[in-house]
């Protein structure tokens, strides 16, 4: 039976000590220390990949903490039973033991209590997430409401802009010459005439 820690940060930034720390004090040696730095959107990680191919019925994977599992519970509940049930190995979360699967001595009953913690945390989890989405959704109907703009406002156009505009849809002036004449950038004042020209004002 050998431990295996799994570690993922989501940037270079970010420092992996505090994991590498507690990975060992739990018992995982170094040589079984697997780090990815990437994002918890999915499960396409390369050192992750490479400690599925390695870890074998007997042996725990360990983890400081949920979310460095993952941020997808959908899929985290999957890679879950991958590891219980077919790599027949155990989980042990550093952080909450209540989610380590090798914690009942016949083995199915560890699983089935880890699974469902899991399942309500990954409910709690996406029902905070809706909650937030809500309430921000909310915000910005009452901000708009009371006459709250979002988003940097546009600069105004040109005085000049108007007699240019007149001259480009007439084919008269290239956009690159009445950018220049203006004073505004060449993909602004093409923006602002395809606009206007939408809307069939000057």
């Amino acid at each position: 039976m050998e431990k295996y820690g799994y570690i993922r940060v989501s940037s270079r930034d970010q420092n992996p000590e505090r994991q590498i720390e507690a990975l060992k004090e739990y018992g995982v040696k170094s040589k079984n220390i697997f780090m990815d730095f990437i994002s918890g959107k999915d499960f396409n990680r390369p050192k992750y990949k490479a400690l599925m191919k390695k870890i074998k019925p007997g042996d725990v994977f360990v983890i400081k903490s949920i979310d460095r599992l993952g941020r997808n519970y959908k899929e985290i509940l999957e890679q879950w039973r991958t590891i219980c049930s077919k790599k027949k190995a155990d989980i042990e979360v550093i952080e909450f033991p209540l989610l380590n699967t090798n914690q009942s001595k016949d083995g199915l009953t560890g699983v089935f209590i880890s699974d469902i913690t899991l399942q309500i945390l990954a409910y709690l989890s996406q029902s905070e997430r809706e909650m937030i989405k809500k309430r921000q959704a909310e915000g910005i109907a009452i901000a708009k409401a009371k006459g709250i703009k979002f988003g940097a406002e546009r600069k105004k156009d040109p005085e000049s802009f108007s007699e240019y505009y007149d001259l480009w849809i007439k084919d008269k002036i290239s956009t690159r010459d009445a950018a220049k004449l203006t004073g505004m950038s060449h993909s602004t004042f093409y923006r602002r005439c395809i606009e206007l020209k939408k809307e069939n004002i000057v």
